[in-house]
């Protein structure tokens, strides 16, 4: 099973460990950021942008249609009550590509990406909250 580590810096500061890459994460300002690095909820915004784009450019490359100079927008609302990301909805752009004839092929390839099948396939996400004792035990 993969996995990414993060860690608290202090001062509502983060850092996760991505393979060989580090990214500092930030809070909003409302509980304590500083804008020292994007915050959670606009990286999950960016990890589904870039997914999208990853397979939308790949499916270009293979049908022979213009990828350059793409651009993927993710835009979206805050709700509270529960605090979340409400009315996602992505646009790509493809200023250089003739695609008429291939929006609903390339919208299916675009759900395809791992990020889009993960939010709409999630049934059950599992949390575990291990305190000094409890690590102690496990080490034991």
């Amino acid at each position: 099973m993969a996995k990414i580590t993060t860690i608290y810096k202090g001062d509502m500061l983060f850092e996760s460990k991505l393979g060989n890459h580090s990214v500092i994460i930030d809070v909003p300002a409302g509980m304590g950021g500083h804008d020292r690095g994007p915050t959670p909820p606009e990286l999950f915004v960016a990890s589904l942008g870039s997914c999208v784009g990853a397979f939308i450019a790949q499916y270009c490359g293979r049908a022979g249609i213009d990828a350059r100079d793409m651009t993927v927008d993710v835009s979206f609302d805050k709700a509270d009550e529960p605090v979340r990301l409400v009315n996602l909805k992505v646009r790509v752009e493809l200023p250089h590509g003739q695609c008429a004839d291939r929006q609903a092929a390339m919208r299916r390839v675009a759900e395809h990406c791992p990020v889009h099948a993960t939010i709409t396939s999630m049934e059950d996400l599992d949390f575990e909250v291990l305190g000094q004792e409890q690590l102690a035990a496990v080490a034991a």
